[in-house]
């Protein structure tokens, strides 16, 4: 509106040539903000063999026979490709008491048996048939197990050390509280080593979909969550859950994958809510 008063007024040359070198600084100050806002195509490409499970990374095409290749090669992708959705639960631990000395002295605390039991008739309630429990070997974890599977009779359950609490990747943006590198190089391994056992397309075995808990941590669901999804693991600090709630991922035979829930804990009343 500026611009077009002042052209109308018969402005002098100087005067709307300086406007319109104001206007195209603007335009193009507009575009830079635009282009950083907006990610490269390569940035936002999925990889489909993000868990070595694509079907053409499992054959050897310098094995097949050149007469009847296309049909030997299709037999042989056939053999690999996924048919079932894996439905995987990622349930936090409930509250503890935070000053026990050691692991076995880190038991859940009252409120943190309430929130297992919310948990364990939420998962219920669902009306899944789960598969299978894993969940990580410290007391906290198993703790909260046992309750939730109180609701789940007969379901299958499993500890694994892989899915124990700890410092993954150095976060981005930093934090306040350091810690040093050999954490982040020794548990990072270990909760890396986690995602590449449990979280994964399934089995070409598997004919049905599958419907699976897993109970562990703050740090290692968030941390999954974020190499499940391809974002950068440096961005699971960013995150934060509740005592009891449930994340979901679906892992479909394409190798899709997407999050229906992260941190869900609306189930539990407001009084019945902790984060430590």
């Amino acid at each position: 509106m500026f611009l077009r008063k002042a052209l109308l007024a018969g402005g002098s040359a100087a005067a709307t040539a300086a406007i319109l070198a104001a206007v195209a600084i603007g335009k193009n100050e507009e575009k830079s903000v635009r282009d950083t806002l907006t990610p490269s195509a390569t940035s936002v490409k999925w990889d489909y063999n993000w868990d070595r499970r694509e079907p053409k990374s499992l054959v050897n095409f310098s094995k097949i026979n050149g007469e009847t290749g296309e049909e030997e090669l299709n037999a042989k992708l056939t053999k690999h490709k996924a048919k079932a959705t894996r439905h995987i639960f990622l349930i936090r631990h409930s509250q503890y008491k935070l000053d026990g000395k050691t692991d076995i002295d880190r038991i859940l605390t009252p409120l943190g048996r309430e929130q297992a039991e919310l948990t364990g008739q939420r998962l219920a309630s669902l009306g899944w048939k789960y598969t299978h429990i894993i969940h990580s070997s410290m007391t906290r974890a198993k703790e909260t197990t046992e309750i939730i599977c109180k609701y789940l009779p007969g379901v299958k359950k499993t500890s694994s050390d892989l899915l124990r609490e700890g410092a993954p990747i150095r976060p981005e943006p930093p934090v306040c509280h350091w810690k040093p590198d050999v954490e982040y190089y020794e548990d990072g391994a270990r909760i890396e080593a986690a995602f590449r056992n449990f979280i994964h397309r399934a089995d070409p075995k598997q004919e049905e979909d599958s419907y699976e808990i897993i109970v562990c941590h703050a740090n290692v669901i968030r941390y999954l969550v974020c190499r499940a999804l391809q974002l950068p693991p440096e961005a699971w600090l960013r995150m934060s859950l509740n005592n009891g709630s449930i994340s979901y991922l679906v892992i479909r035979p394409t190798g899709n994958v997407s999050l229906r829930m992260l941190g869900d804990s609306g189930f539990m009343p407001p009084d019945k809510l902790s984060r430590t």
